[in-house]
């Protein structure tokens, strides 16, 4: 059972969470053809363009409604359905996702019951998806705000059925914000690898990864999953929960349409990887590849040859709760300590965890790993200052990673990503070991000291 802290004090010092609309926001960014719209003022959106445009290095396709000091007092609502005529008329996306922010948020904007008056007065723009999610950036962080827009996505895309089984190959993959594009990509060929065929939600391997296209500007996403495929879910034969803050997303989907669940904390380490595979192997009724018997044989091998460094190394962590309870669980079975914890918010998978976490931010990092030691820090970007007063080892993890080139792409699931994580942080640990100073005898001939012992006993001889 965890202990968990909530420290108290007037402001926050170097923050750690990243906002809920920029959770959301990111969710809307792994559907094809989608155009996430927050409604809030110009600075809102800017801000997280900027952080989106410096993780992934990619344009980033994001609007606003452009709330002044007017709007913000007199009503946005004029505001919403102007910005929904536009990028429905102009650019023609399949979705819109509908974000609220704090400004928004603060006024008391329904959007719910204003996307409705824009139905009734805008027909022609029935083909547009359009999916409202109140984010409101003073309550939770990135990973809420996700898991809210994706419980949305599934309210309304996916129809009520009980079709489970039509499609015997496919099965639908709720993907976590903890995961990186490289993380669900290396999902994908996991599943594949049993002759199975995924459909990913969100899927921003396809739309995030990193890749040229043809077209030199677009104001939608490129990739992503397809709004035809969503509507499929529920044909599909298994349903693959990936991070425990989708839980409330889960239960939705199976409500809607019965198709039955697999739910994973987090995909690292040799217990949740063996997990994942047995899982597979079920649900397909096909057997364990010699690939990934290699791959399995590989990440014992590491373990073995990392456990001299990782074995009692004391830690210190900074993430949203999926992250920092994956990465506990990783590091606690390989024998590490996990001397400071700290999550931006309390969430209920946090409380299976056998540590003592704070809920704070990066200053209360710092102090914990100051109090407690910590040979090494594993937090984001934002954590780079911290490592430098420490004078300790960062390994960058979570969002957001702006100062090392392709962060985003890494992959960190599986028995590969388990097996260059132990890697990394051995590395890191063992160039923190100095060897000592050797030892020179105050009688070896050739230092200074020598030579004065010498010469005062030469001279007590001649006396």
């Amino acid at each position: 059972m965890a202990d968990l802290t909530k420290t108290v004090k007037p402001l926050s010092v170097s923050p750690l969470k990243s906002s809920q609309p920029l959770g959301a926001a990111l969710a809307f960014l792994g559907l094809a053809r989608a155009l996430p719209l927050m409604h809030g003022s110009q600075g809102c959106t800017a801000f997280g363009k900027v952080f989106f445009v410096r993780h992934f290095r990619e344009p980033i396709p994001l609007q606003t409604t452009a709330m002044d000091q007017v709007s913000a007092i007199m009503g946005a609502d004029e505001n919403i359905s102007a910005a929904l005529c536009t990028l429905a008329e102009k650019n023609q996306p399949d979705i819109i996702g509908l974000v609220t922010t704090g400004l928004s948020e603060t006024q008391g904007t329904d959007i719910h019951r204003t996307l409705k008056i824009f139905r009734a007065e805008h027909p022609q723009f029935d083909h547009v998806t359009i999916v409202p999610v109140n984010t409101p950036d003073f309550l939770g962080c990135l990973e809420t705000g996700f898991a809210l827009a994706l419980d949305a996505i599934i309210e309304t895309l996916v129809p009520e059925t009980r079709h489970v089984g039509r499609r015997p190959r496919q099965v639908n993959v709720l993907a976590s914000s903890m995961l990186t594009p490289g993380d669900v990509e290396t999902i994908k060929e996991w599943i594949e690898a049993f002759g199975l065929r995924p459909v990913v939600l969100p899927d921003i391997a396809d739309s995030l990864d990193g890749h040229l296209v043809p077209a030199e500007y677009s104001s939608l996403t490129l990739g992503g999953t397809p709004r035809p495929e969503i509507t499929t879910l529920g044909e599909s034969i298994a349903t693959l929960s990936i991070g425990k803050s989708l839980d409330k997303a889960a239960d939705r989907l199976k409500a809607r349409t019965g198709v039955p669940d697999y739910r994973f904390g987090g995909l690292m380490g040799l217990e949740a990887c063996d997990a994942f595979t047995k899982t597979l192997a079920e649900i397909s009724g096909e057997p364990v590849s010699a690939k990934l018997e290699r791959q399995r044989d590989q990440l014992q091998d590491a373990m073995v040859d990392s456990h001299f460094m990782l074995g009692f190394a004391r830690l210190a962590l900074a993430a949203d709760p999926d992250l920092l309870a994956m990465l506990t669980r990783f590091l606690q079975g390989v024998g590490a300590e996990i001397v400071a914890a700290v999550s931006p918010v309390r969430a209920e998978t946090l409380s299976a965890l056998n540590i003592e976490i704070t809920v704070g931010d990066l200053e209360d990092l710092e102090h914990l790993a100051r109090r407690h030691a910590a040979a090494l820090v594993i937090t984001n970007s934002h954590g780079s200052e911290t490592a430098r007063r420490l004078n300790l080892p960062l390994l960058r993890a979570g969002f957001p990673q702006y100062d090392l080139v392709g962060g985003h792409a890494r992959a960190w699931v599986g028995y590969r990503g388990t097996r260059q994580a132990l890697f990394d942080l051995a590395n890191l640990l063992q160039a923190q070991h100095h060897d000592p100073e050797p030892y020179r005898s105050l009688y070896w001939q050739d230092s200074p000291r020598a030579l004065e012992v010498g010469a005062t006993a030469a001279a007590h001889l001649v006396c």
